[in-house]
């Protein structure tokens, strides 16, 4: 596979942007989903001769092929996902592995691949170019974004949350209307096909393992991570309590001036934004930061102040600061900011036990960031295990465990790790495939659970054996508690 692909000598891929002449070049936009139907759709807008495969044909896919094929695209769904011949450009959308066949094959042919913040940054409007504020993390990701698009919004800007959030970053900056600056967020699957963005700021929150089935090892998911702060011009934002992070940030080629800033729960030093008693505050971006401090906003602006959102909006704040924005905005925007679903969620009590919904802890450490909320928590987790062990997540949590319910086509990798760990912590395995399972598992749950204890779905788990994503798992667990309560 691959051998018969041809690249055309005369066109210099490397130099194409939104005003280049794009007639003659042979795009292939690898999936179907929201970024790749944008991707597509923007390269035939632009004259782009293009081809569009995905493994899967179910409705969505058909029907955004049928858009696709009247505005002139090739639109190739099913088995055939081999590298078409002749074509000059390859285009991955977020969530192809960079160990795909298609992928090595692209390689193998020294095909130029780009992922959909590559094509992004390239197709900005080259009168008004908005910088580009960017987040990324194992966890926190998502609501550190909106929090960033709250405070943009709160200063007066034209912004949107946009990347691995939302709309496409394509259909984003194709917009006609100009954009002030961008909230974006940014998982791993999108970058190692990065080679010119150049983002005004970038954090990454944290690292832990996840996404090992993309990737085949931690240290390649890392690695990718670290692109998120390669050509930074203003501020490269690290988390001061993880190491990972500070490494990134040391090896990271930014443009001359920019800055490492830290985030920090503790009192900030300079170059830092943190806490002091109940204040976030700036030590950073301010003229005075060795011998001042400056106050952003109170802990009790945030509306879920748990330790991780604390930690979330000072990266948040630190974003904006780097783009300028003053304090009252921050302090307005953070009070504005609400919680977006399925993240550590209160659905309901019933007979004194919290239920509550964060379906999106689809890794381990953002399953242990939920289970150390709690004291006594009936844990329900499982799904697809993404190359995850679960050791260490049950020897930091099991002593707030009352019981486990398990299910999904992993649970057995959990099943194991608590036997070893965590022997006396009942477990529960829901084997059945019905379309009820969640009433089932929030049933046996309940049956566990005692005056005080938390029902926690935090899976720890992908969510696609059984989901049709993370939304929908959470979904169907709030409505199987709402049906409990009647």
């Amino acid at each position: 596979m691959g051998a018969s692909v041809k690249i055309m000598a005369s066109l210099d891929i490397s130099q194409l942007t939104r005003t280049s002449d794009w007639t003659s070049v042979r795009v292939c936009v690898v999936g179907l989903g929201i970024a790749g139907f944008a991707a597509a759709d923007a390269l035939v807008n632009l004259g782009a001769q293009v081809i569009v495969i995905d493994a899967a044909s179910k409705e969505r896919q058909q029907e955004r092929a049928t858009i696709l094929e009247i505005l002139g695209a090739d639109v190739r769904l099913g088995n055939d996902t081999q590298l078409p011949t002749e074509i000059d450009l390859l285009i991955l959308s977020p969530g192809v592995s960079p160990l795909a066949p298609i992928v090595k094959a692209a390689q193998l042919a020294q095909l130029p691949i780009w992922g959909e913040l590559e094509l992004a940054w390239r197709l900005r409007d080259p009168k008004h170019p908005a910088p580009w504020l960017v987040v990324t993390g194992t966890n926190g990701k998502t609501t550190t974004t909106l929090m960033l698009e709250s405070i943009l919004l709160a200063a007066g800007k034209r912004t949107v949350a946009a990347g691995n959030i939302g709309r496409s970053l394509v259909e984003v900056v194709m917009d006609p209307t100009p954009w002030d600056v961008l909230a974006i967020e940014v998982g791993a699957p999108q970058l190692p096909f990065v080679h010119t963005m150049s983002p005004q700021a970038a954090v990454c929150l944290n690292l832990a393992s996840d996404h090992i089935d993309l990737f085949g090892s931690f240290e390649a998911y890392r690695d990718a991570k670290a692109r998120i702060y390669e050509r930074c011009q203003v501020a490269a934002i690290f988390n001061v309590a993880d190491d990972e992070t500070i490494r990134m940030v040391e090896q990271a080629e930014v443009v001359d001036g920019c800055r490492a800033i830290g985030f920090t729960a503790g009192i900030p030093d300079i170059s830092m934004v943190g806490i002091v008693e109940e204040f976030l505050v700036d030590r950073a971006f301010l003229d005075n930061r060795k011998d001042a401090a400056f106050e952003l906003a109170e802990i009790a602006d945030i509306a879920t102040p748990a330790k991780h959102n604390i930690l979330n909006a000072l990266a948040a704040s630190a974003l904006a600061r780097a783009h300028g924005i003053d304090a009252r905005a921050i302090r307005d925007g953070l009070r504005a900011w609400q919680p977006a679903p399925h993240r550590i969620s209160q659905v309901a009590i019933i007979n004194e036990v919290d239920y509550v919904d964060d379906s999106k802890a689809t890794n381990t450490h953002a399953a242990a960031t939920s289970l150390t909320a709690y004291e006594s928590v009936v844990w329900i987790a499982g799904g697809m295990a993404k190359g995850q062990d679960f050791d260490q997540l049950v020897l930091d949590t099991a002593h707030r465990m009352r019981a486990v319910v398990l299910l999904g086509v992993d649970q057995e990798l959990i099943a194991a790790a608590l036997m070893r760990h965590a022997p006396n912590v009942p477990i529960h395995r829901i084997t059945t495939k019905e379309t009820n399972v969640m009433e089932v598992v929030v049933g046996m749950a309940a049956s566990l659970a005692q005056a005080g204890d938390t029902v926690l779905l935090a899976p720890g788990c992908a969510s696609w054996d059984m989901f049709t994503d993370y939304a929908a798992r959470g979904d169907a667990f709030a409505a199987a508690v709402k049906a409990l309560s009647q």
